[in-house]
Formats: C-alpha cells, structure tokens, sequence
C-alpha cells in the first residue's frame, strides 16, 4: 500500500496516541492520511496529530489484509533492503530516519535451520528516557518484516555506547540544520 493516502474511517476505530502513547478512539467518518503501513501496523496523521491503528483494524481503513501484508521485492542483498527499510523509520518529534540520526549501531543479516533469513539489529534512542523506544523498534522490526524473504525480525535497544550528536551523518544534521 502507498504511504501518504488520505482515508475516511468506517467505523469508530482504536487507536494509540504518537508520541504519549496513551490509548484514544478515533471516530467513524474522520478522515485520516496513512503515513506509514508497513508491518501490519498504520501510522496515520489526524486532525490532532499522529497516531497508530493495530492490524486488528484494518477493516475500519477500508483495507483487506492481503494489501495490509504485501511483502516489498527487493533487488539486490537483503542486508541493503534493510538499510534502505530502516531509512524509513522515524521518531515522530526529529525529522530525520534513524539510520541518519545514527541510531543504528549493527546490522546482522543470518540464515536459520531450514533456510529461513533472520535479521538482527541493535539500535539506541536519543534519550534512555525516550517513551516512544518501543513504538519506534517495532516500527523498524515491522518494515524489516516487510521485505521479500525476510522470516524473523529482531530489533534490540541498547545503550552502549551511549548516543550523542557526532553520530548523526552529515544529511542528518543538514536537515536538522546542525552543520
């Protein structure tokens, strides 16, 4: 499904609010942009700001499962389409991806017995105290998942070592303006 597509709602539909995370109902017919759909999961821009609808309500945005769950072809290596998929994770308060922020410390592309591909990353937050750090990994964990011949999908936060501004790459900080 495309990023970016405005939908009216067909039903009152649980939601969780970005970036408190505290629980909210958006109602039936309210018109909502799906920003993000990878992984089973909608983040989608509201009159009050974002916030993220469950696979469990996929029918309240008018989709069916099978365009909720399409996996992304890749070209080239798996372990390119990882990076370029984590290239589209974002916290919801810095408008810069998390690979540029430089969040991402390992990337680890495996084979499994019986040939399934397995991907483990290792990634930190800006801040320990960052309430959005488990929203923002299953973020990544779901785009992973959405590639072509990814099977299992990790995504870790550590805090070693510990993230601070000369990691963010030299596009990152001109977008935060910072260079």
């Amino acid at each position: 499904m495309s990023t970016q597509r405005e939908i009216t709602l067909s039903r009152d539909c649980d939601a969780i609010q970005i970036p408190s995370g505290h629980p909210l109902v958006l109602p039936a017919g309210m018109s909502v942009v799906v920003t993000q759909s990878l992984g089973g999961t909608f983040t989608v821009a509201t009159p009050g700001g974002l916030a993220r609808i469950e696979w469990k309500d996929t029918d309240a945005l008018g989709l069916t499962p099978e365009e909720a769950t399409a996996k992304i072809k890749i070209e080239g290596t798996i372990e390119q389409a990882v990076w370029d998929q984590l290239k589209s994770v974002f916290d919801p308060e810095i408008p810069v991806n998390v690979v540029d922020l430089g969040l991402i410390y390992d990337c680890q592309v495996s084979k499994k017995d019986g040939g399934k591909t397995a991907v483990q990353v290792k990634m930190t937050l800006t801040a320990p105290g960052c309430g959005m750090g488990p929203t923002i990994a299953a973020d990544a964990r779901g785009k992973i998942l959405s590639l072509e011949g990814v099977d299992e999908a990790e995504v870790e936060l550590v805090w070693d070592p510990p993230w601070n501004q000369a990691m963010i790459s030299e596009a990152g900080k001109m977008r935060l303006g910072i260079l």
